[in-house]
């Protein structure tokens, strides 16, 4: 997490809410010969304070010695800021290039959840993210030939992440005035999709 306390003003629900909505991150724990790192789909419970996904049963943290600390890393748009976008040298010198961007850590222990939980997860999982498109009708699993689902999940794990700590970076220029921020922000929105979104959430910082 970045150390300037103006980028860590963002309260716990709100980055918990950004989490939940992106619904796929980096799962990092330690191993024995150095960190272990799985992309990972998850779902995020109402008070953010579970995470559950699954693991292939040949990746190295379904293999790991559970339970274990560990960390989900979410990350959200990001964009690069020139220096040139605060205004004319003369008037704002020794301007340096930036990243503006959003982070959400959430710090915990990995566990694994009985074989049980497994359809149950896959089905919500599928439910949230089907649910979220537009104009068709959702996927399930109940398209699937007989059996096929059982020796595809065959495959794969369930695990919980139990969430006890909460960690985020939204990096928007809150270390500039708010007539620099605009200046940066409709610089962006004029750039590609993560530079737009990086402009939205500087906008919605209002003036202060």
């Amino acid at each position: 997490m970045h150390p300037n306390p103006a980028f860590r003003q963002t309260p716990a629900a709100e980055s918990v809410d950004f989490a939940r909505s992106r619904g796929f991150g980096l799962l990092i724990v330690n191993g024995e010969a150095g960190p272990l790192v799985a992309h990972v789909p998850y779902l995020l419970d109402a008070a953010g304070a579970v995470a559950e996904m699954h693991l292939a049963r040949s990746n190295p943290i379904a293999r790991a010695a559970l339970p274990l600390p560990a960390v989900l890393a979410v990350s959200g748009p990001d964009a690069y800021v020139s220096p040139d976008w605060y205004g004319p040298h003369d008037t704002m010198p020794d301007q340096v290039p930036t990243w503006n961007y959003v982070a959400v850590h959430l710090r915990g222990t990995l566990e694994p959840l009985p074989a049980e939980a497994l359809r149950p997860h896959v089905d919500a999982l599928s439910a949230e993210h089907e649910g979220r498109i537009d104009g068709k009708r959702p996927w399930t699993s109940a398209k699937m030939s007989p059996g096929a689902m059982e020796r595809l999940m065959r495959m794969i794990l369930p695990f919980r992440l139990r969430i006890d700590r909460v960690d985020s970076t939204w990096k928007l220029n809150q270390n500039k005035d708010a007539g620099l921020r605009q200046g940066v922000a409709d610089a962006l929105s004029r750039g590609d999709a993560a530079a737009q979104g990086i402009a939205a959430l500087m906008r919605a910082l209002g003036p202060a």
